[in-house]
């Protein structure tokens, strides 16, 4: 769903992430483009008026349900398309650093935790072990 934005190529390079999404979303609400893409209207408001910026997987879930490719986002968010996380990726490495006998960094979190800070207890991980488990 792509929501027609006459706009020149330049002007599509030099608008901000936050009133792109704005614009792209049209006259949708925020609660609506929650419920089709799962991102809390309160973060998607953050990120709209530029006091959040999202991660790579909340990016390309809004470039999907807007129709466009992922690395439009993620350019405007300062993001390439090599952070795109892969969520099993991330969920298999996470297993394995907590199921590590070894692993006594820290506490363990109570309670389930977003793909991202699986990503960043995974890359403490690997630099504290040197063993690499995400591609």
């Amino acid at each position: 769903m792509f929501y027609n934005c006459p706009m020149t190529d330049s002007e599509w390079e030099q608008e901000e992430l936050g009133p792109f999404l704005r614009r792209l979303r049209g006259r949708l609400s925020l609660r609506e483009v929650y419920e089709r893409t799962g991102v809390s209207y309160a973060y998607l408001s953050q990120i709209e008026t530029g006091e959040r910026t999202p991660g790579s997987n909340v990016l390309t879930r809004l470039a999907d349900f807007y129709g466009i490719e992922p690395h439009v986002l993620l350019s405007k968010a300062g993001r390439s398309e090599g952070d795109i996380i892969d969520a099993d990726e991330v969920d298999r490495a996470y297993r394995f650093v907590l199921e590590d006998p070894r692993f006594k960094f820290g506490t363990r979190p109570r309670g389930p935790i977003n793909l991202e800070s699986k990503r960043f207890i995974v890359e403490i991980y690997e630099s504290f072990t040197g063993k690499r488990l995400l591609g």
